[in-house]
């Protein structure tokens, strides 16, 4: 008897810890992975997320925003680009998806790699730069001690997953190897298969989680065709060809939480096409 309390404990503990979770239209939880500057169709090459494309859903005509990188993160997180047309620092007083987010309660946070802690707003430390951060750049955010200490160092990122412990929306920053800026495609694929191969694996995280890997843009292509794909055992696998683009995956954020909308140009964004089971 006290054998079998003590397993139903730990089976509501393990719910209680899962509760950080929101249920959503579509599904629980969002984690984002975001690398860099590489065209459609290299990295369609590349192993890694040429296994994540044949298993989730690939959109074979999304593109970006922008050049150079920054743009493309504030409209992914903000749904515009803010006046945002270079790689400097910039300090946002704009309404963002995280203003959204925690008016309905969904929990949050973003990982990022070398990332100092503490608000820290500087432009660069070590591999980790702000311009990848588009969260420490908003002035609602950054300003607020409680608010900005929901962005962490990525160290943080598997402590959460093995306490079963991770947020409804996740925002996962390489920091320049790992996410090809420095190195390659290659070496960024082969980092994200060492890093997030096994959590794919997990039913029962991906039962109800959508993994995202994004290129932020492409290698200075003006069409600036990026590669997308979402996996999850939610979605149907195959090839979408709908002309979607990065605002479509904050309309879909958006969409399944019943967010509202940020008013600028997610509110006119393609939608994400049926992709669910």
């Amino acid at each position: 008897m006290i054998k079998l309390s003590c397993l139903v404990f730990v089976l509501l503990f393990q719910n209680l810890l899962w509760a950080q979770t929101q249920s959503g239209k579509y599904f629980d939880r969002a984690i984002f992975v975001l690398f860099e500057n590489t065209n459609y169709q290299e990295a369609l090459q590349q192993p890694f997320f040429h296994k994540l494309a044949q298993e989730g859903a690939l959109f074979t005509h999304m593109m970006s925003i922008t050049h150079p990188s920054q743009g493309n993160y504030v409209a992914l997180t903000s749904g515009s680009l803010d006046g945002v047309q270079s790689d400097k620092t910039v300090d946002l007083n704009v309404s963002n998806v995280v203003d959204l987010l925690e008016a309905k309660g969904i929990s949050w946070k973003v990982y990022a790699e070398n990332y100092p802690g503490h608000c820290f707003t500087g432009p660069s430390r070590g591999r980790y730069v702000r311009k990848h951060n588009p969260f420490i750049s908003y002035v609602d955010l950054q300003k607020n001690p409680e608010r900005c200490s929901h962005i962490v160092n990525a160290d943080e990122f598997m402590k959460d997953y093995q306490n079963q412990n991770l947020p409804s929306y996740v925002f996962y920053i390489p920091n320049l190897n790992d996410d090809g800026h420095d190195t390659d495609v290659d070496y960024a694929g082969q980092w994200y298969q060492k890093t997030f191969g096994s959590l794919i694996q997990d039913q029962n995280l991906m039962g109800h989680t959508v993994l995202i890997s994004a290129f932020d843009e492409s290698e200075k292509s003006s069409l600036n065709q990026i590669y997308v794909s979402l996996v999850s055992s939610l979605i149907k696998p195959g090839q979408y060809g709908d002309s979607l683009n990065l605002y479509s995956l904050l309309k879909l954020i958006e969409d399944n939480w019943g967010l509202g909308s940020l008013q600028r140009n997610d509110t006119q964004a393609p939608p994400i096409p049926d992709i669910w089971k």
